[in-house]
């Protein structure tokens, strides 16, 4: 498997909390974000997370990743699941098979990524293309 790193820079945060808990509460964010590094590109992420009394967080969703990688242009999608400590959220990605469009048609992979409060985040990604 191939190797890249690079880093995404939050452009966009829209969160609503639809369950209220006694503590906590359960959100949903749109998130939007530029890329750099290894990926120039785009993206978009769907985030539920369940924040707990201190703060801290769960979160499960899907990131549509659109930009060039290894000198081809097209677009997929990773699942992330991950945890927000209260001041960085750090998650694991796994590409999902058959999200792959254009010339990323048939990407597999699997990466990670940390992202501090306020911050750009920071992400690794190994992947195959078909």
């Amino acid at each position: 498997m191939k190797q890249l790193t690079g880093e995404f820079n939050i452009t966009g945060w829209d969160e609503h909390t639809y369950s209220e808990r006694d503590p906590g509460k359960l959100t949903r964010a749109s998130v939007t974000y530029d890329c750099a590094g290894g990926i120039a590109g785009h993206g978009s992420a769907e985030w539920l997370m369940c924040y707990r009394e201190d703060t801290t967080a769960d979160f499960v969703g899907l990131q549509t990743i659109e930009g060039t990688l290894d000198g081809r242009s097209g677009s997929f999608v990773v699942s992330s699941v991950g945890t927000f400590d209260g001041t960085q959220a750090g998650g694991q990605w796994t590409v999902l098979a058959g999200s792959g469009r254009g010339g990323l048609a048939g990407i597999t992979g699997d990466g990670a990524f940390q992202a501090p409060h306020g911050s750009p985040a920071s992400f690794r990604l190994s992947y195959e293309l078909a």
